[in-house]
């Protein structure tokens, strides 16, 4: 009996080590960036604008606007949880060659962007860039796009402003449904500090929604996104189902490269 009791003594205080790192550690899981020195020199195979934008608490956000001599109109594009716009920046070529205007931002630590990260601050840097998009841009002509992460911060801003379009590739239904995927024998509803309630913010989007997905992604399910899609209360949307797509490489699949061509004509 006494041999049980320490198991379970043992078992327990196991639990609430895990919890304990997982909350004061979870950023570290959240968001993995990498840094860029201030004087890092940008080359991308498209020509491009390096700009930085100044928040009210300080923070100095770096962003690529990459432009096209006459472009059919602007993404705004909001990159995953990883790296920084060295990396993100070749990705935006893609839409670049589309003949599509790209403003690609990097997220407050990652690159050269600076200021302490929270998701109240994630949403209003969001909102910075797309207030920059509009004073050059008709409104109408914004395409908002988000990846992974990206997508949850791309719903918010499209549930409060009015782009042509919202673009989501690899989105979840919100964070609290991909932790417990992971950590389900957890207490995660009380343990995570950011919620990125996409479920909730798709619902006040008005613009056109189109969401592409791959069935073998195991960083956020197949069935996250399927479950964020049926949210969304208007008709015109569009789920695009990408056979053995993965995370990270939607763009080699046929699949992809057709919606993108229907959605961005």
């Amino acid at each position: 009996m006494q041999k049980l009791k320490r198991v379970g003594l043992g078992i327990g205080s196991l639990f609430i080590i895990i919890s304990l790192m997982l909350y004061f550690l979870q950023e570290k899981l959240i968001f993995l960036p990498t840094t860029l020195p201030q004087d890092y020199e940008y080359s991308f195979s498209e020509p491009f604008e390096e700009l930085f934008l100044e928040t009210d608490d300080g923070a100095r956000l770096n962003a690529l606007h990459f432009k096209r001599d006459e472009p059919k109109g602007l993404i705004l594009y909001f990159h995953g949880n990883a790296g920084d716009l060295s990396r993100w920046g070749a990705i935006a070529t893609f839409f670049v060659q589309k003949e599509y205007d790209v403003l690609v931002m990097d997220y407050r630590t990652y690159g050269k962007s600076t200021g302490n990260l929270n998701e109240v601050s994630l949403y209003a840097d969001a909102a910075l860039f797309y207030q920059y998009a509009k004073q050059r841009y008709k409104e109408d002509d914004i395409i908002i796009y988000g990846r992974s992460l990206g997508a949850a911060i791309a719903t918010q801003l499209a549930s409060v402003t009015q782009p042509a379009k919202l673009l989501l590739e690899t989105p979840f239904y919100n964070l609290y449904d991909v932790a417990k995927d992971r950590f389900g024998m957890l207490p995660i509803r009380q343990l995570l500090k950011y919620e990125f309630k996409s479920n909730k913010y798709i619902t006040k989007v008005t613009c056109p929604i189109r969401i592409f997905h791959g069935t073998e992604d195991r960083v956020v399910p197949y069935a996250s996104g399927q479950e964020l899609f049926k949210t969304i209360a208007q008709s015109d949307k569009r789920f695009y189902t990408i056979d053995n797509g993965a995370h990270n490489d939607l763009a080699e699949f046929e699949g992809y490269l057709k919606a993108i061509e229907l959605e961005l004509p």
